[in-house]
């Protein structure tokens, strides 16, 4: 089997090396790539864990100081990003002794984007995050 070279065509390069995998052709994998990309998916999915904590964060922080503002939409989106993070949890369950150090993470970027959206100023919202971790995660959590 000619190999494709992975800077040549990721997506073949994909499926060459699935195949090479299937086939018990050990040796000839492209072994430094593959371990690349497999610590690269591990990645993936801390960020989107953080991103969907950023979200969330941020429409609590929006939620607690402008209750003038609530909206259905504000209730949907924190409620969607509980279950995509609690999603996320589940297909990932080494990511969850990490969700105290991740919100943490997060929170600094939903605050900014608490900022961005409300148009409040910075020091408007505490420099730490003022939710625990099961407040984050609590569907019926909605700060007053």
């Amino acid at each position: 089997m000619t190999t494709t070279g992975y800077e040549q065509d990721f997506h073949r390069w994909t499926q060459e090396q699935a195949c090479l995998l299937r086939s018990g052709q050990y040796a000839a994998l492209d072994i430094d790539h593959l371990v690349e990309e497999l610590e690269s998916m591990g990645a993936r999915e801390r960020r989107e864990l953080t991103n969907r904590l950023k979200v969330l964060l941020a429409h609590l922080l929006k939620w607690q100081h402008q209750p003038e503002q609530r909206s259905p939409s504000w209730r949907a989106t924190i409620k969607e990003q509980r279950l995509s993070i609690g999603d996320l949890l589940d297909d990932n369950p080494s990511l969850r002794p990490t969700l105290e150090q991740q919100i943490t993470k997060a929170y600094r970027l939903g605050r900014l984007l608490a900022v961005k959206e409300t148009n409040l100023e910075e020091s408007h919202f505490p420099i730490d995050c003022p939710f625990s971790t099961v407040q984050v995660t609590d569907p019926a959590f909605y700060p007053n």
